[in-house]
């Protein structure tokens, strides 16, 4: 759990740091921020998926994640429900930097296999590379949103030790296929987050979650079968 915590660590001095540049920042400057996010996010998911789409080995899997777990998502109104409750302790804008910071730290490769290496092999590597990244991007996500941003890193850590507890407890089930489809099904969520902050369309991410499940429901119930 040492990588987590450095992960989570640095999350929190980044946020720290970039909420003291935004009171200095003028509108104008927090405008352009916005949109350097909004490509910055979308890039990243792009990358994700490009990089992990010709390691599938089930092509079709990510769009019945995508659209059964929006389907769950929309039912449960996750986004409203986020939304109604950032909006208790700051402006909307809070609600949409936490989705796409809880994306960004969490829907990753090094973030989600991080755990796993550390679990199995004791292997920091990848979360303290991890670290180093969040800790660039929490100061300028800070920068724009201020520091309610470092609500965050409670949703890194508790995903990464989920992670890391279940990589303990099932080993051999979370294979290198399920991160990638994992990996596949979050880059296109990371994508619409940033197209919902370059203001393109308002893509509700947050209903998109429950995606990240099919494809480990998926691994199991193929996994029970052979």
């Amino acid at each position: 759990m040492l990588g987590t915590i450095v992960n989570t660590g640095t999350i929190l001095a980044g946020s720290m740091i970039g909420s003291i540049f935004k009171k200095g920042i003028k509108e104008e400057y927090q405008g352009a921020l916005f949109t350097a996010m909004g490509l910055a996010a979308t890039g990243l998911g792009i990358n994700s998926i490009v990089q992990n789409m010709p390691k599938s080995s089930y092509p079709v899997l990510f769009i019945i994640s995508l659209a059964l777990g929006s389907l769950l998502g929309t039912m449960l109104d996750l986004n409203g429900r986020f939304q109604r409750l950032s909006s208790r302790f700051s402006s909307s804008r809070l609600g949409e930097g936490l989705s796409t910071g809880i994306l960004l730290y969490c829907i990753g490769t090094l973030s989600i296999l991080g755990p796993v290496q550390s679990a199995l092999y004791g292997d920091n590597t990848y979360l303290f590379t991890n670290a180093t990244l969040d800790f660039v991007t929490s100061m300028v996500l800070a920068a724009t949103y201020g520091v309610g941003m470092a609500l965050a890193a409670g949703m890194l850590f508790a995903w990464q030790g989920s992670i890391y507890l279940c990589a303990m407890l099932l080993g051999n089930f979370m294979t290198s296929d399920m991160m990638t489809e994992i990996s596949i099904t979050g880059g296109f969520l990371i994508a619409s987050s940033g197209i919902s902050i370059l203001g393109i369309k308002d893509c509700k991410t947050l209903n998109m979650l429950p995606s990240l499940l099919i494809p480990v429901l998926w691994f199991a119930v193929t996994g029970f079968f052979q």
